[in-house]
């Protein structure tokens, strides 16, 4: 549209703030008024209110197209976001509905220069919490990127130890690293069903002592699944990206708890001897291999079941405190209750307070091994009541614990899809830039022929159009047409 000199000198006659316009929103019109706008003149809307006296460079700046003989303004935009913006300028907050993508609400907040600190603190939780989803995608998608490519200035030794990491922290990257997991995996529930057999009298030996040890078949086996374990945590912290991060890992401290025991009680066994007393090297290597049980904890290295437990234990450790307060409460309530009603009897089987909080530890949980019993009409009354409130205590943190393992676990699995996702439309991104030229490629998506052939052998791909920014490439921010799933 081009208009006349006089219609321009005509809308800038016009006072701002006694102004109507109309804004059509993806084929919503909507009239609104310069006094209303202008209560926060660093908006879009407010711009546009004072924008005809700029002339149509600067009406098109802030519009996708202007219609001057209805004074109405196009946008592009995503109307039900637009809906929630727009009350900005009535009550002073933005909500945000359900159903809209965090992050595309927060650019179309962007697009229409309204501050992010106008929205509601509900909001700002949500998507505090979409921002974390994204960067935890981008993460998994960089970690696969960096496993596809490999650096060609990296010496031999360098890309023998990412070799090696990927080959043993990867099950997924290739076929003999999935047998290899599969086979540790295997090992470890060998040494703990060995550890366990070998504590069975009739499977035991007498030594030249004439007491009761291991079978030398089940010895043999332990030993080489300790020689498994050692070389793969050796391998593992020699190709460590980060070796002081290895070794703090908690996972990696329970590897070390699981080997050394084995050490330790070869040295003492042999070397021992010398510097004490048999016995008390025998005593040494017993506790010693009691620990050995700390290797059944390596499963969670092979598990994601496990892995989802122990995070979304992290994430209730709120709701586990409650509980082990109503616990406590109840505890020392009940167990003082029981002490004082139950010393009218002769025969009372509560000598103390602190040596009722056993019998009150077992009722509250609906134990009861019946070593500690009450025996007038009054303790069993009190006992009656500890468990029924030891069941309530115990009911009421468990529903959130339960919802924070569900969650958790279904986000991974959400996120594990989304980043899988995005590597697709990355694929196709760079599919369609190798066809019209290279110059303009991500260098760590382009590389050499070799390269490329190893992306499409280790991905699937299809067509989407819910590309969403996550790396720093300018290619790979998204339109302001395209959402989110």
């Amino acid at each position: 549209w081009t208009g006349t000199g006089e219609e321009l000198d005509s809308d800038r006659s016009e006072n701002s703030e006694e102004m109507e316009i109309i804004v059509n929103v993806g084929g919503v019109r909507q009239v609104l008024y310069g006094d209303h706008l202008n209560q926060y003149p660093d908006t879009r809307l407010a711009e546009l209110v004072n924008c005809l006296s700029g002339g149509y460079d600067r009406i098109f700046s802030l519009c996708d197209d202007y219609d001057p003989g209805i004074r109405e303004f196009y946008f592009d935009r995503d109307p039900d976001a637009f809906k929630c913006i727009i009350e900005v300028y009535d009550f002073g907050e933005v909500h945000m509905k359900k159903g809209i993508c965090p992050i595309c609400f927060k650019n179309e907040m962007e697009f229409w220069k309204v501050d992010l600190n106008f929205l509601d603190d509900c909001c700002k939780a949500h998507l505090s919490e979409k921002k974390e989803e994204l960067e935890e995608i981008a993460r998994r998608v960089q970690l696969i990127l960096d496993d596809l490519g490999m650096d060609s200035s990296e010496n031999s030794w360098a890309k023998c130890k990412k070799c090696i990491w990927k080959f043993l922290e990867k099950p997924e990257s290739s076929y003999p690293a999935r047998v290899t997991a599969i086979t540790s995996f295997l090992l470890i529930l060998t040494s703990s069903v060995v550890m366990c057999v070998g504590t069975i009298p009739e499977l035991q030996v007498l030594d030249s002592e004439g007491k009761s040890v291991e079978h030398p078949v089940l010895d043999k086996i332990e030993t080489a699944c300790i020689v498994w374990f050692t070389l793969e945590y050796v391998l593992r912290l020699i190709s460590s990206p980060n070796k002081l991060h290895f070794a703090l890992s908690f996972m990696n401290i329970i590897d070390i708890f699981a080997i050394l025991p084995f050490y330790i009680s070869l040295i003492l066994t042999h070397l021992g001897t010398k510097l004490m007393e048999l016995t008390n090297v025998q005593q040494a290597v017993q506790a010693l291999r009691i620990m050995r049980v700390a290797r059944i904890f390596k499963l969670a290295r092979h598990s994601s079941g496990l892995q989802t437990l122990t995070y979304a234990l992290k994430r209730s450790f709120k709701e586990l405190g409650l509980l082990l307060m109503y616990l406590a409460v109840g505890i020392f309530v009940f167990s003082a209750l029981g002490y004082t009603v139950e010393q009218s009897h002769s025969e009372t089987l509560f000598k103390s307070i602190p040596q009722s909080f056993w019998w009150a530890i077992i009722t509250m949980t609906t134990v009861g091994y019946g070593d500690i019993y009450p025996k007038t009409m009054l303790g069993k009354l009190n006992a009656a009541i500890s468990f029924l409130c030891g069941v309530i205590a115990i009911a009421l943190p468990i529903h959130p614990i339960i919802n924070n393992f569900v969650r958790y676990y279904n986000k991974q699995r959400v996120l594990e899809t989304a980043a899988k996702h995005e590597l697709e439309l990355m694929e196709l991104n760079a599919g369609d830039q190798k066809g019209s030229g290279t110059q303009d490629k991500p260098a760590h998506l382009l590389g050499n022929g070799n390269e490329h052939s190893q992306w499409r052998r280790h991905q699937k791909f299809s067509h989407s159009d819910t590309f969403i920014h996550l790396l720093s490439d300018d290619n790979y921010y998204r339109t302001r047409l395209q959402s989110c799933k």
